[in-house]
């Protein structure tokens, strides 16, 4: 079967899994939803209280990041129902290549949506912030807009890989989720700057004005590229070596 279409049939089964689709809207419903409940109602209070004006744009992010990871292991975690990673490398026998086209697919939904999410999100929450408002061209928040969807689109890979890696979608939800929402922030309390090169905390510096101490915005980015690398390349390795 030819790349593309792989590719095509790879997208009509994220379309056709409730879940995994469901989870992909979501990154754009939940991060857009936030933004229109907090910024008209405390916004601006917040801004009075200084602060970095355009990672305080992008707040909703932390939540629409759990969404993409929903994503990222469940558009995976199907192919573990019923057998249905057999029927897969029944109709495409190179694993590499079912693989491949997957990640790839992921990759591409959750960057595209991410673009859309981070952009609209932004512009909808400055729209309530009156006198402090900032708009794309303030230093740094063009460079958080594209940085944020592909911090999206690395964490859903980072949890599809980890998803074939441990063939569980609930298993990677149960353990990123809660690593996101509360142990990285409890683990950087502890390691101090070297929590900042933990998967979220280092893709969350690109969506900072001015980043912090180390590592900086890109560079940041680059430690979660990192992060999905090795995860992806374990769900490669466990494709490659276990039965379907």
């Amino acid at each position: 079967m030819s790349t593309s279409a792989v590719l095509h049939s790879e997208w009509i089964k994220i379309r056709s899994v409730r879940a995994g689709f469901g989870s992909l809207i979501a990154v754009f419903a939940v991060s857009l939803g936030t933004t229109l409940i907090v910024f008209p109602t405390v916004g601006q209070s917040q801004a009075e209280n200084g602060g970095d004006p355009v990672l305080a744009a992008f707040y909703a992010l932390n939540f629409a990041q759990i969404a993409a990871i929903s994503f990222g292991a469940t558009a995976v975690s199907s192919e573990y129902l019923n057998h249905a990673l057999r029927v897969s490398l029944w109709a495409v026998p190179r694993r590499g290549q079912l693989y491949g086209a997957k990640m790839a697919v992921i990759g591409g939904a959750a960057l595209a949506v991410g673009l859309v999410t981070t952009f609209a999100s932004f512009l909808a929450g400055q729209a309530f912030m009156g006198k402090y408002a900032i708009g794309l061209g303030e230093p740094g928040a063009l460079r958080a807009c594209f940085g944020g969807a592909v911090l999206l689109a690395l964490m859903a890979l980072f949890a599809a890989g980890l998803t074939v890696l441990l063939r569980s979608g609930v298993a990677v939800l149960s353990l990123l989720i809660p690593f996101t929402l509360i142990a990285s922030f409890v683990i950087g309390d502890v390691a101090g700057g070297a929590a900042k090169y933990l998967p979220d905390q280092a893709g969350r510096q690109v969506l900072y004005q001015n980043a912090p101490g180390t590592p900086g915005p890109w560079t940041g980015l680059a430690v979660l590229a990192l992060w999905a690398a090795a995860a992806l390349l374990a769900g490669w390795w466990a494709i490659r070596r276990r039965d379907a």
